[in-house]
């Protein structure tokens, strides 16, 4: 190592310089920061220390700039503060590393160490901070009008055995990018994957591991267990070279974003990172220095404060920019709006800035407008262009099609674009994130196949998991060999599916929905890294049928975006010379033509887009009751042909003619049917 120079406060972290490597860290309550250099991942003992002091401080920074070293250096900090004693065990990992090393022997709890050493704790790995070349590889932009978006998990993806991946590449980014095919032939236009951000494995009850990844170590390091080989530094170019192909297939990458919480957890977790920076600096405590929570995992990040947010922002930059990343999907991301003492606020900073970025300006944001404090915030989500996840959506199509009653008035707002939800705003559809399932609770198969969640492979007596899922079994818990209850499962998934798909709003779809992927009813995989949590690949267990389905469904929504797009907006008008824009207009009705049933007991309702006065062009109609029934049809303004049956599980056996009968319609119990009259139904290639 050569000259020790002063260095400067920007740019945070570590950072390659011509003649070596600058390190700067937050450290606004420290008395005194020393930096340590080791050799190897599992060394004890550093080979250099670096004390700072106060030539080294800019304001509530630290930061140093040694000659000789480059990319691959490992490091980590000492830190002293004015609450306490420098704590001689704990190596401080920094916060704003883009690498990390130390796995292998990591322990989570060194409350009582094995050696006197630093063999066990993670250390920075230095980095280069290339940016993404977006010339070969650009962003495909995908305008929110024509974005359908499928949630995987990266590891539970291709860890299957039957997944036809090479066991060194299962479960990786580099695994993934051999069935980027699969989910291109699907037609969806993005892929939103569970955390990458780097997390604890260990964060986990005792046996089992963290398989989720909403345990962040750090929010700038791809994790480590998604990484083909053991090298730090190839951890950055794998996920990289995945967002390569991604784009180079017209695919956008969404990530999981964890901001809300660490795995460092409340006063009785791990000391890993942000907690040696300083109390009351990143995380919401009280008085008593008791860590405040509304993540549910223990702590919560004071994302009001500006050192919080400027770490926020780099590690949105680090992604968007350096590793192409197109979009972020904020996990609990209401708690970010929350101040002091927790308080919720109006405008809250975080969500200004990252608006107000240029740098983050052709990104996608989403987030979750609820957090474990009982915040929920959907239709007045405190941000201009943050859209949202609407649990409203999933909760209301299940309810429907399972039989509940009073249900016929919600679901009527929700086929044509949650405007009650979201302050009656006609922009509604293009904020609502509509889905069905997640991976947070029952996949599609197992909301069709089981009354009450099994969790006890969780090893906690069954008691995690939500307990309100609008799920129904109709007649036996779990898999049968019952034929018509399997036949009625299967016309319900088709149901659920054809309700998203073919409502306005953008439409998100769980990894393996599309071939009928089971949990085992389990509704809360978080610690599953098994068959549970894992994406099927095995042909006898995958429904074809259905996967044909959805591929149908997709491929209809692309073909008529004047009645299925988010920018649709339909007025019932009685007054047909008032209509404006494109001449249609939505009709609502029952069994009957413009009667439509809106009682409590109701199970069955219509609605047709009409062209001005010359008739209708789409007639869709929900027939949710336990019996089957006769529907009218409104006139055509062309013959009707029938696209869409649910009762059908074969895809061919739906009529490509014209119906025989044009004035009515039987529908089967619990089933959806399509109609377009011929003057679109000939436009339409599949």
């Amino acid at each position: 190592m050569g000259k020790v120079k002063v260095g400067s406060a920007w740019p945070i972290g570590s950072s390659v310089k011509p003649h070596g490597v600058n390190f700067s860290i937050a450290a606004p309550h420290a008395t005194n920061v020393k930096l340590l250099i080791f050799q190897n991942e599992n060394d004890d003992f550093p080979i250099e220390t670096i004390s700072l002091d106060q030539k080294n401080r800019s304001g509530d920074y630290w930061h140093v700039e040694l000659e000789g070293l480059t990319e691959g250096t490992l490091y980590g900090y000492k830190i002293s503060n004015k609450k306490g004693k420098e704590q001689e065990e704990n190596l401080v990992l920094d916060p704003c590393a883009r690498g990390i090393t130390g796995w292998e022997k990591y322990k989570r709890n060194q409350k009582h160490k094995l050696s006197k050493g630093y063999s066990h704790s993670l250390k920075g790995v230095v980095t280069n901070r290339d940016h993404f070349d977006f010339k070969a590889h650009p962003r495909p932009k995908h305008a929110w009008n024509k974005t359908i978006i499928y949630e995987l998990h990266v590891g539970g993806f291709t860890k299957n055995p039957d997944s036809n991946i090479n066991d060194y590449k299962k479960g990786t980014f580099i695994g993934l990018i051999e069935k980027i095919p699969y989910l291109k032939s699907l037609g969806i236009t993005s892929i939103e994957l569970l955390p990458v951000f780097a997390f604890d494995t260990s964060d986990a009850p005792e046996g089992l591991e963290n398989y989720w990844g909403y345990s962040p170590i750090s929010w700038f390091t791809p994790h480590h267990g998604f990484v083909d080989g053991c090298q730090p530094l190839d951890a950055r170019e794998q996920f990289k070279q995945l967002v390569e192909v991604c784009h180079d297939n017209g695919l956008e990458v969404l990530i999981d974003v964890v901001y809300n919480h660490t795995t460092e957890g409340n006063q009785d977790g791990p000391n890993i990172s942000w907690k040696n920076l300083g109390p009351n600096t990143y995380y919401h405590q009280d008085d008593d220095d008791n860590y405040q929570d509304v993540s549910g995992c223990g702590n919560s990040i004071a994302a009001n404060r500006p050192l919080v947010r400027k770490l926020i922002l780099e590690s949105l930059r680090c992604w968007a920019i350096e590793l192409g990343v197109d979009g972020f999907r904020f996990d609990l991301g209401i708690a970010l709006s929350r101040g002091e003492n927790l308080i919720p606020l109006d405008a809250p900073p975080l969500f200004e800035e990252i608006e107000a970025d240029p740098k983050l300006s052709d990104v996608k944001l989403i987030s979750e407008p609820w957090d474990c404090g009982g915040l929920y915030k959907l239709g007045d989500f405190p941000a201009k262009n943050f859209r949202t996840w609407n649990g409203h959506f999933r909760d209301d199509i299940r309810r429907f099609w399972k039989g509940e009653k009073s249900t016929i008035w919600p679901i009527k707002d929700r086929l044509i674009g949650n405007k009650s939800l979201y302050n009656d705003n006609n922009l509604a559809n293009i904020f609502s994130i509509n889905f069905i399932t997640s991976h947070d609770g029952f996949t599609l198969k197992d909301l069709v196949s089981f009354n009450k969640k099994h969790n006890l492979a969780n090893c906690e007596n069954n008691r995690d998991g939500e307990n309100h899922n609008n799920s129904f079994n109709y007649g036996v818990e779990g898999p049968t060999t019952n034929k018509e209850i399997n036949y009625l499962r299967k016309r319900q998934q088709r149901n659920l599916l054809a309700s998203l798909l073919l409502s306005p709003g953008i439409p998100m779809l769980l990894m393996g929905d599309e071939v009928g992927r089971s949990q085992g009813g389990n509704n809360n995989t978080w610690c599953q890294d098994n068959q549970l949590g894992w994406m099927t690949w095995d042909h006898k267990n995958c429904d074809k049928d259905l996967k044909e389905f959805v591929i149908k469904l997709i491929s209809l929504r692309k073909q008529l975006p004047e009645f299925f797009s988010p920018d649709c907006v339909f007025d019932s008008r009685k007054d047909i010379s008032k209509v404006k824009g494109s001449g249609l207009w939505i009709q609502w009705h029952g069994i009957k033509v413009n009667k439509p049933d809106w009682g409590d007991w109701s199970h069955t309702l219509g609605y047709s887009i009409n062209k001005k006065d010359e008739g209708s062009a789409i007639w869709i109609g929900f027939n949710a009751y336990k019996e089957a029934m006769f529907f009218e049809l409104p006139k055509p303004i062309s013959p009707w042909k029938k696209h869409i049956d649910t009762s059908f599980i074969k895809n061919k056996n739906v009529s490509k003619k014209p119906l025989a009968n044009q004035s009515s319609i039987r529908i089967e119990s619990n089933s959806l049917v399509l109609m377009l009259a011929n003057e679109y139904s000939k436009k339409i290639k599949l």
